[in-house]
């Protein structure tokens, strides 16, 4: 079991980690670099040359590359050895993810299958159905898809109208209704599919079969991006589903649905970390080449800007996804200890990381957004001819924040559930807001005046840890349960989270990097984390103050937004310097290289 002493899920609002305690990319061993690398060389050499046959709805090779991917063990990471897989740790699978999310719209339908179309089965299936259908799947026999979304029901999927009712002689259930956006649905061979029961308040899973009976197909989609991968709808008209397919228990499909998206928030986050440096590449590539005014446009200040916030952008995501990652294999490991079996265990591990799964998931997709969007501007006017690389990541990366679960609900998500947990006495957030309320009242503690580096860095998260709690504190007590109807400042605490999180993540890890590089190689990096980290602090202190400005009044008022001041204020940074050097390696590297 792991020695490390990481935090329950959600608790690195009010407690410290340690750098010592987080897992970082630098620490990957030779074996996971060579399951990154054959994930790469398997992108590099049969994904991109293909990608425009793809985008043109040829289903017949995007079925015939997921089924090459299973021939060299690609779709099997995370399957255990048992059923034809690698039975690699999670952190692993997200490496994986990573490369493959190189891939643009392909990157989609691998994502789907080997997260959502198989650990279903894989964390909830009986031993029967795993013996049935992992080894299929490890192998690419089988191509999986998971069907939640109807035409009605989205973002409230326990709101679906598609329905199971019992067959006469009742070996069967008679499935009756549709759903719409199924990734894989025009190849898949196996679905997970969620319906109700007669007349349940809640939902079931079922394992459903291509071949079904009454179990029929729409076109295909034509989307604005992932063109590659398939997505249609499907139909059910008294389809014949064995009642030896039901998945789980009955009445546990909302259960099993939520652990699925929670799991493919953080793999999502994964995806958008390999999407982002590939961008990076061809964008650097193009600002070397291209020249305006005499000269390659790589030399001119305002592009070094864009390369260097697209680097710090992604630089933070991959940190914090990689520690929230460990943290889930090392709550499975430790649960596994304890005397829990292995589908359990990864079923609570990952709930136990919720709160830190949707924010990896709003973080990275919006990062990408970002890195894409600057992408295109590098590129100028080629950028958005479809003969350029960043044409198709800009359309491709948009999904992202409306996929599992939109980013919006996301946000709520993340506070909602911060807030349950403390109602629960999961998180002592009740003693926390009141020492933060109570610190308000006094004369300000000004510290020491002079602290090392990472000293003053740790102070400035803590801080900003102090103003999440302050604003939620107060707006809790001003609301109580109505604050769930406040959704503005619901989405200002979670932004002050996300970044916060996003913050301490890129922090643990130059800090560990300390103990690793010497202190010319670490300057870079200290200039990564000192921008973001002063951006961090402005973006909080206005969100910070949105948020009080929107409920408190007079005397209140002016506290807070006093000691939001207080507890965002940091060091002067020469931001245009730091993102010079910064843009200036990537320009040499001619590529990613952090």
């Amino acid at each position: 079991m792991s020695d490390k002493k990481a935090l329950k899920g959600g608790e690195f609002l009010i407690k410290e980690t340690q750098a010592a305690d987080i897992f970082i990319p630098e620490e990957f061993d030779e074996e996971q670099k060579m399951m990154a690398q054959s994930c790469c060389d398997f992108t590099e050499t049969q994904i991109i040359p293909n990608i425009d046959k793809l985008e043109h709805h040829d289903n017949k090779l995007l079925t015939k590359l997921l089924k090459d991917a299973g021939k060299l063990g690609l779709l099997g990471i995370s399957v255990p050895e048992e059923y034809n897989g690698f039975g690699q740790k999670f952190v692993t699978s997200m490496l994986t993810v990573e490369e493959m999310g190189k891939g643009f719209s392909y990157a989609v339908a691998y994502s789907a299958h080997t997260g959502i179309g198989t650990l279903p089965i894989l964390y909830f299936g009986n031993e029967e159905q795993k013996k049935n259908y992992l080894p299929k799947l490890a192998t690419g026999e089988y191509i999986g898809a998971y069907a939640l979304t109807e035409p009605d029901a989205g973002s409230d999927p326990n709101s679906g109208k598609t329905k199971a009712t019992f067959s006469n002689d009742g070996k069967h259930f008679i499935l009756n209704g549709s759903k719409m956006w199924i990734t894989n649905g025009g190849i898949a061979d196996l679905f997970i599919v969620y319906a109700k029961i007669e007349n349940d308040k809640n939902l079931s899973a079922f394992i459903i079969e291509r071949s079904t009976p009454g179990f029929t197909f729409g076109a295909e989609e034509d989307k604005m991006g992932i063109r590659g991968s398939s997505t249609v709808q499907i139909f059910f008209d008294n389809a014949n589903v064995p009642l030896e397919n039901l998945l789980g228990k009955r009445n546990d499909g909302f259960k099993i649905a939520l652990y699925i998206l929670n799991l493919g928030r953080i793999k999502l986050a994964g995806a958008t970390v390999g999407a982002s440096k590939a961008t990076i590449d061809v964008s650097v590539q193009y600002a070397n080449e291209r020249k305006q005014f005499g000269t390659v446009i790589a030399n001119f200040g305002a592009i070094k800007y864009k390369l260097a916030e697209m680097a710090i952008h992604t630089f933070a995501n991959e940190s914090l996804t990689y520690r929230a990652s460990q943290n889930i294999d090392d709550a499975i490991e430790s649960l596994i200890a304890g005397g829990m079996d292995k589908g359990r265990a990864a079923v609570e591990g990952i709930r136990q990381y919720a709160i830190e799964a949707s924010i990896a998931k709003v973080f990275g997709s919006e990062a990408l957004d970002y890195v894409v969007d600057e992408g295109v501007q590098i590129h100028g006017g080629m950028g958005y001819s479809s003969e350029t690389t960043v044409e198709r990541a800009y359309r491709d990366a948009r999904i992202n924040r409306i996929f599992e679960g939109t980013n919006e609900i996301n946000r709520m998500v993340a506070v909602s559930e911060i807030l349950k947990r403390g109602r629960k006495g999961e998180l002592d957030l009740l003693t926390a807001a009141k020492t933060v309320a109570g610190e308000l009242m006094a004369i300000p503690d000004f510290g020491k005046t002079s602290v090392n580096y990472f000293e003053e860095k740790h102070k400035l998260v803590l801080n900003c840890k102090k103003a999440i709690l302050m604003v939620a504190g107060a707006a809790l007590q001003k609301f109580a349960e109505k604050l769930q109807n406040e959704q503005e400042i619901l989405m200002n605490v979670a932004d002050m989270l996300m970044y916060t999180y996003a913050a301490e993540s890129t922090l643990l890890r130059v800090e560990k990097l300390s103990n690793m590089f010497d202190e010319q190689k670490l300057a870079l990096y200290k200039d990564m984390l000192n921008v973001f980290l002063y951006d961090v602090a402005y973006k909080i202190h206005k969100i910070g103050n949105d948020a009080v400005n929107a409920f408190a009044k007079s005397d209140e008022q002016n506290a807070m937004l006093m000691g939001m001041k207080r507890f965002t204020k940091t060091a002067p940074v020469n931001v245009v310097a730091a993102r010079r050097k910064i843009a200036d390696k990537l320009i040499e590297a001619n590529k990613y290289c952090f």
